[in-house]
């Protein structure tokens, strides 16, 4: 048993890579202060990732943790952290369920969900006090005290080595729902309602701001593009209404007005696709992005496969369409992340913690608009590869959105709630903000068409609609070139070149809609095995089990007994625990064991 410890202590040698300057000044004080818990506030696209695991690798090196524990939010986070740490020479097993009772030989530790931990507190606090461990979790904000998430959290790792507490927003929470291991201060605050409160704010032990990280160059600039156009709908009354969506008037006419605009059966939706392919294109031809990518965010899986049939009438290529409840999300995502596919249409799988760096424009086709989802959307598109990048948002000029833009550079503070549908002791579905309420008679509303005019470019909280320039200055052809590169092109000429190209947009999409006999079925994407999975150790170890239960399948059907005396007989032949437990040798030779019983 000691043995077995001392052997998951010592970490492989962790591949090498260079930390950026705040990884490494968050480094020195975590080791300075060597604490208990430490909370890190990294702006989406930092390297929360590489800090936590580098902190991991120094601490099993030294021998001060014998085990890690991640905590995240989605399944898909779960083998993104578990190909990170392989990456880092730290062997996490992303599979291991509640039904396994200890953590199977050969790894360091594993990668568990919120839900998980939910479902069976005791076993997670079994885990990580049978040896010194480190547990790390990532966007903790999810475990809010109030919520039945936070405390089971308390339960299962109150009493673990150490905690480190990842988020990349700050969060603010309610007097009574305490998120655990965080400190907290009492502060006044002004709600998105307008009214004041007093309240609870997290206090970071190191904080990396996007306004630190932009200078640094390890995000990209953001230029928010903005539409608006008219849309028209019927109402409860039978009543035909118009409106403007950066015009709507009252709050409950904007919100049926950008309702309207974002019904795939209007022409808001395909002239800001098409806008979005545009700029695509421009990266990859112009701006250094050979392999630039865009998301299109929808409310719902019904929009989603709607707005997936537009992108392939409008771009004439289908795009990856990728559904939370799609068994094969995950592979999906880590397709697109790694392919050469020119845009994704998602529902729920883009929020935090989902890295596809390639990626550089969203078009935000959703009327969700909590701030804390807005950052972590916006968040996906801003992680820098290069100091030439930049990224685009285009989005309803609604005041809501118009406002979140206007103040991305804030420090905000929220609580996002756990999702109210939990499969098993799995996390399949990452939660998004409850739909807009709308009053019982919206249940008899009518989208009937809206059409989509380029509004104006959002910089520095300034809205450059493009009419302001001069016309002695018309653009240059090079400066066309160059839409939207800061330094390059200001605000106020980014926002021309865009006004300029919306009248072609238009004249592309209408004869697209009158060449293109659209059959409303997509072309099927194969999927295609990883080539890269050899040598990932928790991958092996998860196709060996399998590969092992398709042999015992087959002696079991050549010699006419049940499955389980197969497993017992092979058990006995290759001593170890069952192979939901069992380390990759154990498995390997159970494998090799049933190969000489066919």
């Amino acid at each position: 048993m000691a043995s077995a410890a001392r052997a998951e202590a010592v970490a492989p040698q962790r591949t090498s890579r260079p930390l950026r300057a705040w990884q490494q000044a968050a480094l020195e004080k975590y080791e300075q202060e060597s604490p208990k818990d430490f909370l890190v506030t990294a702006t989406p696209g930092a390297g929360k990732t590489t800090f936590a695991l580098t902190l991991a690798s120094r601490l099993l090196q030294r021998r001060e943790v014998a085990r890690v524990v991640v905590v995240c939010p989605t399944d898909h986070l779960r083998l993104q952290w578990a190909d990170a740490a392989d990456r880092m020479g730290i062997v996490l097993d992303p599979g291991l369920t509640n039904a396994v009772g200890p953590v199977r030989a050969g790894t360091q530790g594993y990668v568990t969900t919120y839900a998980q931990v939910a479902g069976k507190p005791m076993l997670h606090a079994a885990r990580s006090t049978a040896v010194k461990t480190l547990v790390v979790l990532d966007e903790v904000h999810h475990a809010g005290d109030g919520l039945s998430w936070g405390e089971a959290v308390e339960e299962a790792y109150g009493f673990a080595a150490r905690r480190l507490c990842l988020t990349g927003t700050p969060f603010r929470t309610k007097p009574d729902e305490r998120i655990p291991f965080v400190r907290y201060e009492e502060d006044g605050f002004e709600g998105d309602d307008g009214e004041g409160g007093m309240g609870l704010v997290s206090r970071a032990d190191y904080t990396y701001g996007y306004k630190e990280a932009l200078a640094d160059n390890v995000v990209r600039p953001v230029v928010f593009a903005a539409y608006t156009g008219t849309s028209r709908w019927r109402n409860s009354a039978g009543e035909v209404v118009a409106a403007s969506l950066s015009e709507a008037g009252t709050r409950s006419v904007e919100m049926q007005a950008w309702r309207t605009a974002l019904d795939p059966k209007g022409q808001w939706v395909p002239h800001v696709i098409a806008a979005m392919d545009d700029r695509i294109t421009h990266l990859r031809e112009e701006g250094g992005m050979p392999d630039a990518a865009g998301l299109i965010l929808a409310s719902d899986q019904d929009d989603a496969r709607a707005y997936a049939k537009i992108v392939r009438r409008v771009t004439g290529k289908a795009p990856e369409l990728i559904l939370s409840d799609d068994p094969k999300a995950s592979k999906k995502i880590e397709r697109f992340a790694t392919g050469s596919a020119r845009i994704a249409v998602c529902v729920r799988m883009i929020s935090e913690g989902v890295d596809v760096p390639r990626a550089a424009v969203l078009a935000w086709m959703t009327s969700y608009r909590t701030p804390l989802f807005f950052a972590q959307a916006v968040g996906r598109v801003v992680r820098a590869r290069a100091s030439h990048e930049s990224a685009t948002v285009f989005l309803p000029a609604v005041r809501p959105l118009l406002g979140l833009a206007a103040s991305m550079e804030e420090q905000r503070n929220h609580v996002m709630p756990p999702p109210k549908t939990v499969q098993g002791d799995e996390l399949d579905l990452e939660p998004l903000p409850p739909k807009e309420r709308e009053p019982v008679t919206m249940k008899q509303f009518e989208a009937l068409e809206a059409d989509a005019r380029f509004a104006h470019v959002l910089a520095s909280g300034t809205a450059h609609t493009g009419e302001g320039r001069p016309a002695a200055e018309p653009l240059a052809a090079e400066e066309e070139d160059f839409l939207g590169i800061p330094g390059l092109l200001t605000a106020e000429q980014t926002a021309s070149l865009l006004a300029k190209r919306d009248d072609e947009l238009r004249i592309r999409i209408a004869q697209r809609a009158h060449s293109d006999d659209d059959t409303g079925e997509l072309p099927v994407v194969e999927d295609h095995p990883d080539e890269d999975d050899a040598g990932r150790s928790w991958r092996d170890a998860a196709e060996l089990r399998r590969e092992v239960n398709r042999l015992v399948a087959r002696v079991a059907a050549k010699t006419s007994r049940p499955h389980g005396v197969v497993h017992t007989e092979l058990r006995k032949a290759v001593p170890g625990p069952p192979s939901a437990s069992a380390s990759v040798d154990v498995l390997r030779a159970r494998r090799e064991r049933l190969r000489t019983m066919l």
